[in-house]
C-alpha cells in the first residue's frame, strides 16, 4: 500500500507540473490583441484632443466632431474585443482540457501497462541477491524420489496384454539377474516402451553401476532423460548430477546440452540456457529431435534473459534425399547407389562451399566421403573445418568424431 500511496504522490506532483504552465493565464502585456492595442491608442487620442483643445489648436466644434469620431472607432473596437475575448477563453477552455484529458489518459495507460508487467512493491533485487536466489532455490529443489511422487501415474502408451506379459517376466528375470548388463539394458528399454519410466531409470540406473568407469556420455544422458521423463520434465539434483557427468564424458553430446539448458532455466538462469540452445539451433540438423521444443520455448527464453531475439537463428532447408530419393535408393544397383550417394554428397560439398553451415553438416560431409573411400577428399575437408571451428571446442568434438569414423584422425 506504501508503494501505490508513494507512486500516486510523486504521479501527481509531476503532473502538476506538467500543468501548471498550461493552465495559468497568459501574460497580457505580452499577449495583447489588436482590439486591446487599438482602444488604448483611441484612449490617447482622446487625451489629446483635451490638449489640444487647452492650447487652442482646436475650438470647441472641432473638438466636438473629433470626440465623435474617436468614440465611434472606440465601440466599435470594444465590439471586437468582446468578441476576441470570448474566442479566446473558448479556445484556451478547449486547450486546457485537452492537455488535462491527455495527461489523465497517460496516468490511467501507464497504471495499467504497469499493472500488467510490474511488480508492485517488489523490493530492491541487485544482483548478488539475485544470485543468492537462485542458489536457494537450487538448493531447494526436490529430489527425483519427490519429484515422481508428486507427478503420479503418467500416461501409458497402448501395449498389448502379450507384450506387457513379456515386460513383466523380464522385470522378473532381470530381478533375479541384477548384475546382468544386457538384462538391465532390455528391461531399461522396454520399461520405456510401455510408459512405465520410473522402472526404466532404476533399470538404467543399473546399467550404469554395472559399467562403471566404463560408462559413456551416452549411457548417463539416457538415465538423465529417463529421471527428466520420468518427473514430467523436472530436471532433478540426481538428473543434474547425470547430466553433468554426461558433459565430462561427451562435451559435444546434444541431448546432454539441451536437457542441461532446460535444467538452468528451471532455476533461475534463462541467460546460460539462451547460449546453450542456441548454440544448438546453429549446429542443427533441424530435424533433430531436440530442435522444434527449443524453438518452441527459446523467445521466453531470451526475453527473461534480457536478450535480443534478434539473433536466434531461423530454420534452414539443407539439401537432402527425399522420401522419394530414398525409396528410389533401394531399387539401385551397388554402383547406382554410389552414383546416388555421390551426387548428395556433391549438393552437400557445393553447398558448404558457397553458403557455408553448422558443425554438423560439414561431419555429416566428412563421413559421407569416408564410406565412399575419399579418404584424400575427407582429409582436404576436415582440414578446412578444422581452420572454420578451431575456436569451438563443442564443434570440434563433434568433427573429430566424424573424422574418427572416417579414419582419417586418431
Amino acid at each position: 500500500m506504501t508503494f501505490w500511496v508513494i507512486t500516486a504522490i510523486l504521479s501527481l506532483a509531476g503532473t502538476g507540473l506538467i500543468l501548471r504552465p498550461m493552465l495559468r493565464g497568459s501574460n497580457a502585456d505580452t499577449n495583447k490583441t489588436d482590439a486591446e492595442y487599438g482602444l488604448a491608442v483611441y484612449r490617447d487620442q482622446l487625451a489629446e484632443v483635451d490638449r489640444d483643445l487647452a492650447k487652442g489648436v482646436l475650438n470647441e466644434d472641432e473638438a466636438a466632431r473629433t470626440r465623435l469620431e474617436i468614440s465611434r472607432r472606440i465601440l466599435d473596437a470594444d465590439k471586437d474585443f468582446a468578441a476576441d475575448s470570448v474566442e479566446r477563453t473558448t479556445s484556451r477552455a478547449v486547450g486546457q482540457g485537452a492537455v488535462i484529458l491527455s495527461v489523465c489518459v497517460l496516468m490511467a495507460g501507464t497504471f495499467g501497462v504497469y499493472q500488467f508487467i510490474g511488480a508492485g512493491g517488489a523490493p530492491d533485487f541487485p544482483l548478488q541477491k539475485r544470485l543468492a536466489a537462485i542458489d536457494t532455490l537450487r538448493e531447494s529443489r526436490p529430489s527425483q524420489a519427490k519429484a515422481e511422487a508428486e507427478v503420479g501415474t503418467l500416461p501409458t502408451p497402448d501395449a498389448t496384454p502379450e507384450y506387457i506379459q513379456l515386460v513383466e517376466q523380464l522385470r522378473e528375470k532381470a530381478g533375479a539377474r541384477p548384475d546382468d548388463l544386457k538384462g538391465q539394458q532390455l528391461l531399461a528399454q522396454h520399461e520405456a516402451r510401455i510408459g512405465n519410466f520410473i522402472g526404466a531409470r532404476i533399470a538404467q540406473g543399473r546399467v550404469v553401476d554395472i559399467l562403471g568407469d566404463a560408462a559413456t556420455g551416452a549411457d548417463y544422458v539416457d538415465l538423465a532423460e529417463l529421471m527428466i521423463i520420468a518427473a514430467n520434465g523436472f530436471v532433478s539434483p540426481q538428473a543434474e548430477q547425470a547430466l553433468g557427468r554426461a558433459i565430462q564424458l561427451a562435451p559435444a553430446d546434444s541431448r546432454a546440452r539441451y536437457y542441461a539448458g532446460l535444467g538452468l532455466f528451471q532455476t533461475g538462469r534463462p541467460d546460460i540456457t539462451y547460449k546453450l540452445w542456441n548454440q544448438l539451433l546453429n549446429e542443427g540438423p533441424e530435424d533433430a529431435p531436440w530442435i522444434a521444443p527449443i524453438r518452441s520455448e527459446i523467445e521466453s527464453v531470451a526475453r527473461q534473459a534480457g536478450l535480443s531475439l534478434a539473433d536466434i537463428p531461423q530454420p534452414t532447408t539443407t539439401p537432402g534425399p527425399t522420401a522419394e530419393d530414398i525409396r528410389d535408393a533401394k531399387n539401385l544397383s551397388d554402383s547406382e547407389r554410389q552414383e546416388f550417394i555421390r551426387a548428395m554428397v556433391s549438393r552437400l560439398s557445393e553447398r558448404l562451399a558457397t553458403e557455408g553451415g553448422n558443425a554438423q553438416e560439414w561431419a555429416r560431409l566428412i563421413r559421407a566421403l569416408g564410406v565412399l573411400g575419399e579418404t584424400a577428399r575427407a582429409s582436404a575437408i576436415w582440414k578446412e573445418a578444422k581452420d572454420t571451428f578451431g575456436a569451438d571446442p563443442i564443434a570440434m568434438e563433434t568433427l573429430l568424431e566424424a573424422a574418427r569414423t572416417a579414419e582419417i584422425a586418431n
